[in-house]
């Protein structure tokens, strides 16, 4: 398979690092470790150095005693240059956790220590997975750090929300799960398969305002959207995510757009259709608004309102309308009970899809502002994948594969091969 090297600095998150060096040894590849003295305190060479089979190094004057080479290859005659050699026969670099010490030495070309030194001269891919506090990840300076790291070809894993090592805090900062950090290094090793295309995804709840206060929304949250965005962003396609009310963390690699209500959202995405090549509609648009909201809170004391109700514009539909043949549409409809399946065929129908990924919200654990879900995806080819009750990440891989299906097959053979099907069946 392939060569990884692996940089860990210091952070409680290191033990997950483990986790995913013995998941890329298990998947196939040879991988080398390089710590910080730091991440010592956390987890101890000997761990890594018995899962991978090889030396753990932690400093640019140690010898190194496999002298550059990974695991199942023949130790070179010669020593070669310790703080280099690893790299520079590396095929991807993985620096996780990364502390936001790690990223601002990285962001600013320091070369202090060997795994400064070692992504300063790495001539293959890397990739930063930034663990630490939310307060030090939300910091202007950590930001900076990262935007000036992905603007250098840098690929950043984001951190997730959760428990952190603080007791009782919650927020923002917890290292990628070791599968995400597997599947960071191998998208390192492939080829942008979406390189120069460009994807337009619509997140989140719409909030349709009542008075100056109060508003008609729900309950989605922009996750699933946001693990679109990031799995479009990781096949290397140009991402723009215009996101209504989310509770999720949008990918850095993406542009981000902000909006309110419905009518925002179709005006922004109306602005971005054009220009787009795949639209992944995973908003929850409300199909409902007060039809005159009113100009300042409404009081309590004065009784209980009548809203009238209006019906919002069809801001899927009217981009259905404007589409380029060679524009792939997907639309995603979120379901209650029997019949969630027949419902998204019929909404795939009347809006004109390519393919609509349907969820049914009924079921405990999946659906909104949860981590996992539970899809069908149908395409107007006519296929059906059911996806597993799985990660967002794994269900958004699941919906671009059938993108990239869809995108190989143009639309005239598919309208074709289906007004065929529906004549043969006729005879």
């Amino acid at each position: 398979m392939a060569r990884v090297l692996v940089g860990v600095s210091g952070g409680i998150a290191a033990y997950k690092t483990l986790e995913a060096v013995r998941l890329a040894i298990k998947t196939g590849h040879a991988v080398r470790v390089i710590q910080t003295p730091t991440s010592e305190r956390f987890v101890g060479r000997a761990s890594f150095a018995a899962i991978t089979g090889a030396p753990v190094l932690g400093g640019e004057f140690e010898p190194d005693p496999a002298r550059g080479a990974y695991p199942g290859e023949p130790v070179p005659d010669r020593a070669p240059i310790s703080h280099l050699a690893l790299v520079e026969r590396a095929e991807a670099y993985l620096i996780a956790p990364a502390s936001a010490n790690t990223l601002a030495k990285l962001a600013h070309g320091f070369a202090d220590n060997l795994l400064t030194a070692a992504a300063l001269a790495a001539p293959c891919p890397v990739a930063v997975a930034p663990a630490m506090n939310q307060r030090m990840y939300r910091h202007p300076a950590t930001q900076a750090n990262l935007a000036r790291l992905e603007q250098r070809g840098v690929r950043i894993v984001p951190p997730g929300e959760g428990d952190l090592a603080s007791h009782g805090e919650y927020g923002i900062g917890r290292l990628a799960e070791p599968a995400e950090l597997l599947e960071a290094c191998e998208a390192l090793l492939r080829p942008p398969t979406w390189a120069g295309l460009r994807v337009l995804v619509s997140a989140g709840g719409t909030r349709e305002p009542i008075d100056t206060v109060r508003y008609i929304g729900n309950r989605s949250s922009g996750k699933m959207a946001f693990a679109l965005a990031r799995e479009a962003a990781r096949r290397g396609a140009e991402v723009t995510v215009v996101a209504a009310a989310t509770t999720g963390t949008p990918p850095p690699q993406a542009r981000l757009v902000r909006v309110q209500t419905a009518a925002e959202l179709a005006r922004a995405c109306e602005r971005e259709f054009e220009r787009c090549d795949v639209l992944l509609m995973a908003a929850a648009v409300a199909d409902f608004r007060p039809a005159k909201p009113a100009a300042a809170k409404l009081k309590k004391e004065h009784g209980v309102p009548v809203l009238e109700l209006e019906p919002t514009d069809d801001v899927l539909g009217a981009l259905v309308a404007r589409r380029r043949r060679d524009q792939v549409m997907v639309g995603f409809a979120a379901e209650h009970g029997a019949g969630a399946v027949e419902s998204g065929r019929g909404k795939m129908a009347r809006k004109r899809l390519d393919a609509i990924v349907v969820n049914d919200i009924s079921r405990p654990g999946i659906g909104f502002d949860a981590d996992e879900n539970l899809v069908t995806i149908l395409s107007r080819t006519g296929a059906e994948r059911r996806v597993e009750q799985s990660s967002k990440a794994q269900v958004a891989r699941a919906v671009l594969d059938e993108v990239e299906r869809l995108r190989r097959e143009p639309r005239e053979e598919a309208d074709g091969a289906r007004m065929g099907a529906r004549s043969t069946a006729g005879v």
